[in-house]
């Protein structure tokens, strides 16, 4: 072998010890923890802390999600079948942001309002039963984000085990693909109140509309996209890898029937294509 391609091998062999360092420092946290609440979405971060914990804690570790209307119903089936598979103690907790002006209002901070009724029902329920610690699945690549999220975790002292093992996005899919994890590999995914811009009302009605849209486009074959409202406009960002597949007359009709259906007189699919917070672009002017 020529000193390239070797300097490759022994730099991934590297790169995997690295990240199995990081997953037993984050088991043994874990286990240090003695039992904890891990706040669970069941996308890939959360996933993988979910799974963490039951393998240091067994059944002193519980998943809870939040049973809102802002979850997305796919979100929903992914996450209780990945409990199901891998034995995980999973329940869920009613939370009420919709009833929170502050919420409803969609201002920036709207995912501060969001966590902090989640941690504090979570704070509440840790307190009943008697569990030492609530914990999240931020990584270390979200700490560059606007997140108001990470500021009421802050607020409640809910722990980032993920960031204290120093685990980024791309060593968290790894360490899931080499676990075997279903997630390894799932779209970034986020709450429906994100596709609302701000300043628009976020209500129960428009989530579940950009949820029924969503599923019906999931129901195409896309993989990666956003249903984006904007009133009496939807905007459609696809991955820009399967963005050939939507610019077409059929699947423009396919479009146009789905969401003029759920009451949208304009059907746009956005050029740029899909790109995780592009309704953060407007911030700047906001603020």
């Amino acid at each position: 072998m020529t000193p390239a391609p070797l300097a490759r091998v022994y730099h991934r062999l590297g790169t995997i010890r690295i990240m199995e360092s990081k997953e037993r420092a984050l088991i043994d946290a874990l286990r240090n923890m003695k039992s904890v609440i891990v706040a669970y979405s069941g996308g890939a971060d959360s996933a993988y802390l979910a799974w963490a914990a039951q393998q240091a804690l067994g059944d002193n570790a519980v998943a809870i999600t939040a049973d809102s209307a802002s979850f997305p119903e796919s979100h929903r089936r992914d996450a209780e079948q990945f409990a199901r598979d891998h034995a995980i103690r999973h329940e869920y907790i009613e939370t009420h942001e919709f009833d929170n002006p502050a919420y409803v209002a969609n201002n920036p901070d709207r995912c501060f309002h969001c966590k902090d009724e989640l941690f504090s029902c979570l704070d509440q329920l840790a307190k009943e039963r008697g569990i030492a610690h609530v914990i999240y699945g931020v990584n270390v690549d979200d700490l560059g984000d606007y997140r108001p999220g990470q500021g009421a975790a802050k607020l409640h002292q809910v722990k980032a085990p993920l960031v204290e093992a120093g685990l980024t996005k791309a060593e968290i899919r790894e360490l899931s693909k080499r676990a075997g994890l279903a997630t390894w590999d799932r779209p970034a995914s986020a709450c429906l109140s994100s596709r609302i811009p701000y300043g628009t009302p976020v209500t129960i009605e428009n989530v579940r509309t950009v949820d029924r849209g969503e599923d019906a486009i999931r129901a195409l074959g896309f993989r990666q996209f956003r249903v984006r409202y904007h009133g009496d406009i939807v905007r459609i960002e696809i991955a820009p890898e399967e963005m050939s597949r939507a610019m077409n007359a059929e699947m423009a009709r396919e479009f146009s029937a789905i969401f003029k259906k759920l009451g949208f007189h304009y059907v746009t699919l956005d050029l740029e294509g899909y790109r995780q917070g592009s309704l953060n672009a407007v911030l700047p002017v906001l603020q």
